[in-house]
């Protein structure tokens, strides 16, 4: 999974605190979903999980300010990857287009991101994640966050927001119904063209309903 961005004041490079951080932030995580994954989520409390990690319950919430960002963290650096790859896009592609095209090579790669990974850790990961209320609660947390960004790189407003919302629930589901199937037995490899096949369909409505460049007709509301 997708590790934690520790930002450092311009200048300073990636130096020996910055590494620690990260190291600090993998140790703490790393211990608290093996816990989890053992025992439940509802059954570990955050002192245990401080005790294992040999730290204090201070310095874990310094790191982690609620028990589920112990979970959820795994997602924080991909909150804005949709608006860095609309604002990264070359010049004459669209939006959706190069949302399309990032969405399909995370797919051949098998980026847990996508649903798409038979990884058993991942597997155990993402149970560990939709078995969870709390957990679910916080990523969508995530998900609101990456909405917001990815309409701001579609230059804001209320079009942008409305197509930003449609662009994340569909990402949402196609991962979802990936990870469905995997889950149940399939492999990645046998799920990928049906996968390529269902985001082909997801983005050609979008694009549709939208067109591909914000300021069209599908943008005005």
């Amino acid at each position: 999974m997708a590790e934690p961005i520790v930002r450092t004041p311009a200048g300073d490079g990636p130096g020996l605190r910055e590494r620690k951080k990260r190291q600090t932030y993998r140790t703490l995580s790393d211990t608290a979903i093996a816990l989890f994954l053992e025992r439940g989520f509802d059954r570990v409390s955050v002192a245990e999980v401080a005790a294992a990690a040999e730290v204090s319950k201070p310095t874990l919430f310094r790191y982690f300010p609620t028990k589920e960002d112990l979970v959820v963290h795994r997602f924080a650096d991909h909150r804005d990857e949709a608006a860095r790859v609309v604002a990264g896009r070359p010049a004459g592609v669209g939006p959706l287009t190069a949302l399309h095209r990032h969405f399909l090579d995370g797919l051949d790669r098998r980026d847990p991101v996508t649903g798409l990974s038979d990884e058993p850790s991942v597997l155990a990961f993402h149970r560990l994640l939709y078995g969870t209320p709390s957990l679910l609660a916080r990523l969508h947390g995530h998900q609101a966050a990456a909405e917001g960004a990815l309409a701001e790189a579609l230059g804001g407003g209320v079009g942008a927001r409305l197509a930003a919302g449609q662009v994340v629930a569909v990402l949402r589901v196609l991962a979802e119904d990936n990870w469905r199937r995997v889950d149940a037995g399939e492999s990645a490899d046998a799920v990928l063209p049906d996968a390529v096949a269902a985001a082909e369909v997801a983005f050609r409505q979008l694009i549709g309903g939208l067109g591909d460049e914000p300021g069209g007709e599908g943008w005005r509301r």
